[in-house]
């Protein structure tokens, strides 16, 4: 008995907490967390969705000139992480439902050109947001990166299409399909 009443004591207990921590948004700063940031340039709109290849970056510096250089790097690096990690589900996908015979070459071979392919996209970026600040003589900048997700596919239909070997295995209607899907995976957030 003294058993059962322990169980029923810490689910209650535990029911209590859940509900205290459910408390609303107002209570955040009471939570020890800390004040939540509204950071520049990094809102839903600058994250990738179904359209654009997005990446975010920030910098500091006393001179501007390096401030904007490491946020435009960071950036770069945000937005080339979100692109192979996108390419790479979509080659695994896409080898998994063709059943291609050589499959591993053909992932190794198509990750390859996958690299080759974002290294060319970053030289091609658009700004999509950038700010900059400045306090206590530091610069503080701010920057969000894009590219077309329509241009990116291009450039990998163009590589494969010049690899005779990758060709054979290249079902351009499927690929498209799957590299939609994982679009909009991004844009959904999943």
């Amino acid at each position: 008995m003294k058993i059962r009443h322990m169980f029923l004591f810490a689910g209650a207990f535990a029911g209590a907490l859940m509900l205290a921590s459910c408390g609303g948004s107002k209570k955040a700063s009471d939570s020890g967390m800390g004040k939540e940031l509204n950071i520049p340039c990094s809102d839903e709109e600058f994250h990738s969705d179904a359209k654009y290849f997005r990446g975010t970056g920030s910098g500091i510096s006393q001179d501007l000139s390096t401030a904007k250089s490491k946020a435009r790097l960071d950036a770069n690096t945000n937005l080339a992480r979100s692109i192979n990690t996108t390419l790479k589900a979509v080659a695994d996908r896409y080898v998994n439902e063709r059943q291609i015979g050589e499959a591993s070459e053909f992932e190794e071979k198509f990750e390859q050109m996958s690299r080759e392919v974002v290294n060319q996209q970053l030289n091609n970026v658009e700004v999509a947001c950038s700010k900059t600040f400045q306090k206590d003589g530091k610069y503080n900048v701010y920057t969000a990166l894009q590219v077309q997700k329509d241009m990116v596919l291009s450039n990998i239909k163009d590589k494969i299409s010049k690899d005779q070997k990758l060709q054979l295995d290249y079902d351009k209607m499927k690929f498209e399909q799957v590299f939609n899907e994982e679009m909009d995976k991004l844009a959904k957030g999943q």
